[in-house]
């Protein structure tokens, strides 16, 4: 394929995770005969609640390492397959909004042009749907898009600027990654009728993949540049990447070993931190292990076939002696894929998953994924005190990472376990808290009930 998308495995990986969370103790609570409950919502929904200002992070890794990192982004496609040259925009970039945009999109794309300018030095700003520009939002339906690329959550093509022209050149030259020596036009197409949130990440993967990188390395941890989509919003590694992407020393039309000679220099003056040194390059990541690991999350077949999948993962990972992001993702796809039929595997899968992710600052988002499950598996247990320790834990550095869908799961717990424990009028706060977020997160009313009502299963408790 020679578009670079946004795939549903990695959308499912991040709100599954924490979907999973109402399922992970299902065999627990079955044993002890717990009648299903139901939360009435308010008459009314609060507002929608929204993230404030983004705080600027900078990448903990030596500049050497970072170099090997924007080598294998910027000169290979997610395929696999390489890129001979540099290309991307030569000039201001102009960007337009075209189908049925939300205002919550407008705010969304707002704030991330305003963090491409600050953070990353791009030139680059929104024109009216009229207006010829360099890059094309363009919003239609998500049964359209998954129509034409079932796989993708959403996606970005070149040299189009438009759904119908990328219909009728599909599968061309003209759409081929390979073929650009430069970047002129870029479309990337979004679904409309998903949450707030969905639209929102497909925003900032797709518009940093029409600026910069269109490769994804599973190895990165703080970057959105990866297939497991634990980040969703652009990290300060990834503006570093897209700030060294567009620094005057490089052009369209640069081979990789010219771009290898500049980079050191580069990220020196941008990331003075970050040191000196040429180019580290990462022992590549097995194809076998990227099969196996996609073939778990895929979403698609058996589930014992993607429980084989899942373990394969976890042994080919251990065989590399890997200690990382990979053996974690491997153990946090097993633990996914076991909740249904042995909640003891899952559980240890995920604790041990939780342990490699919560040893690193740069990983304390993907902990927090673990960290939903966990709480579940509390609450469902009774055990309170655990499951608002557990959330309390891991809210910072959700809110850190914007994750309005985890966010909420969270706090819905929390106000379960409140419950459960006598503090009903902290519980109501916190459950209404929820809600707001919720609303990004997820969207619909139907879907914020459905969240709540999962969540509210879990609890052995009841409500007064």
């Amino acid at each position: 394929m020679n578009t670079s998308f946004r795939s549903i495995v990695g959308a499912i990986a991040i709100l599954g995770l924490a979907g999973c969370a109402a399922n992970a103790p299902q065999g627990e609570v079955a044993t002890r005969e717990v009648t299903s409950r139901q939360v009435a919502l308010p008459a009314e929904l609060p507002p929608m609640k929204a993230f404030a200002s983004s705080g600027i992070t900078r990448p903990t890794r030596s500049n050497a390492a970072i170099a090997g990192d924007f080598l294998d982004l910027a000169f290979a496609l997610e395929s696999g397959r390489s890129l001979p040259v540099l290309t991307r925009f030569e000039g201001p970039v102009s960007i337009r909004v075209t189908g049925r945009a939300s205002a919550a999109l407008d705010h969304d794309l707002d704030r991330l042009l305003r963090r491409l300018r600050a953070e990353a030095g791009i030139d680059i700003r929104q024109t009216s749907a009229n207006a010829p520009a360099a890059i094309t939002v363009e919003v239609i339906t998500k049964r359209a898009l998954q129509a034409l690329v079932p796989q993708a959550a959403c996606f970005v093509a070149p040299n189009v600027s438009s759904w119908a022209e990328y219909q009728s050149v599909r599968g061309t030259v003209q759409t081929d990654w390979t073929r650009l020596t430069t970047r002129e036009r870029m479309a990337v197409f979004i679904p409309g009728d998903v949450s707030p949130q969905e639209m929102r990440d497909c925003l900032h993967e797709e518009i940093a993949q029409a600026l910069g990188p269109v490769n994804d390395l599973y190895r990165l941890s703080d970057s959105v540049f990866n297939d497991d989509n634990f980040h969703t919003v652009l990290t300060g590694f990834d503006m570093l990447i897209l700030r060294a992407y567009y620094a005057p020393d490089l052009a369209s039309g640069m081979t990789r070993s010219e771009v290898s000679a500049r980079l050191p220099a580069i990220l020196a003056r941008l990331n003075p931190a970050g040191g000196t040194g040429t180019p580290r390059l990462a022992a590549p990541t097995p194809r076998a292990w990227k099969d196996a690991i996609e073939d778990a999350l895929g979403g698609s077949g058996p589930i014992a076939t993607r429980q084989l999948a899942a373990r394969r993962a976890v042994d080919l990972a251990r065989a590399n002696n890997w200690r990382d992001t990979r053996l974690a993702l491997s153990l946090y796809a097993m633990g996914r894929l076991y909740l249904s039929t042995n909640a003891d595997i899952a559980l240890s899968a995920f604790r041990e998953a939780e342990r490699i992710y919560g040893a690193s600052p740069e990983t304390r988002l993907q902990a927090a994924h673990m960290g939903v499950q966990l709480a579940a598996h509390a609450l469902s247990l009774g055990n309170a005190d655990t499951a608002i320790r557990i959330v309390d834990d891991h809210l910072g550095a959700v809110t850190k990472a914007e994750n309005a869908a985890l966010l909420s799961t969270l706090m819905m717990i929390k106000a379960e376990a409140l419950e459960l424990s006598g503090r009903d009028a902290q519980a109501q706060l916190v459950r209404l808290d929820s809600l707001g977020w919720a609303r990004y997160g997820f969207g619909s009313e139907a879907r914020v009930g459905a969240r709540l009502d999962e969540i509210a299963a879990i609890s052995p408790g009841g409500h007064s």
